[in-house]
């Protein structure tokens, strides 16, 4: 007597039969931390996290290249959307620098490891990462460059070479972002002031330029 058995996929016990990018992407963020950059993991940590195959990796990433690349794109397609949800109840440039550095300290503050990743990488990690990341910021000041533009319409204040004062502004922010990672979080309040104190600073000389003109080089 024969009996027909229909196929079944046998897994190795503490494995997954199916692994997607998601899957991958989540398990590499479960290893990374204030003081544990993307690229100091291992493309066997990363399996052994997400319970499957070494060899089962390579079927949705390259290499671990990729996979950093793809987290420091996820992590600013995520802060964009937070911070730019921020400038847009905005109503004045003041509001617009507050709201926006108070959404940007709340998500670290949350130990938010996506931020986390798009602040460390582009530091620490490899070139390719370092290109990642500034994609990512030239994607920020863009969108600030277009509110600032806008506030300046609706206030009828100067504004003076809006993509450098977008610059000037995104590359504070980040960079003091990244030095708060290393701070007790009892010290956001008083770091998030200064910055805003500082990104005002930036936006009162460059309404100031506009008015009496770039000064002699």
């Amino acid at each position: 007597m024969s009996t027909n058995l229909s196929p079944v996929q046998v897994a190795t016990p503490g494995r997954k039969p199916v692994i997607s990018r998601e899957d991958i992407m989540t398990a590499a963020l479960k290893l990374v931390g204030p003081h544990r950059s993307v690229s100091s993991l291992s493309l066997r940590e990363v399996a052994r996290e997400a319970g499957i195959a070494p060899n089962s990796f390579y079927r949705q990433f390259r290499d671990m290249d990729e996979l950093a690349v793809a987290l420091i794109e996820r992590a600013g397609e995520s802060l964009r959307q937070i911070i730019g949800e921020a400038r847009q109840r905005a109503t004045s440039d003041r509001s617009v620098v507050r709201g926006s550095v108070e959404a940007f300290m709340e998500q670290l503050h949350t130990d938010d490891r996506l931020l986390q990743i798009l602040l460390r990488e582009g530091t620490v990690g490899s070139d390719a990462f370092k290109q990642a990341v500034d994609r990512q910021l030239n994607f920020f000041e863009e969108e600030l460059k277009l509110d600032l533009i806008r506030l300046a319409e609706a206030n009828k204040t100067g504004l003076f070479e809006p993509a450098l004062t977008a610059k000037a502004i995104t590359r504070l922010v980040f960079t003091m972002g990244a030095t708060a990672m290393d701070l007790p979080q009892d010290k956001y309040a008083e770091l998030t002031e200064q910055v805003v104190l500082m990104v005002r600073m930036i936006v009162t000389g460059t309404q100031t330029l506009a008015v009496t003109g770039a000064p002699d080089r």
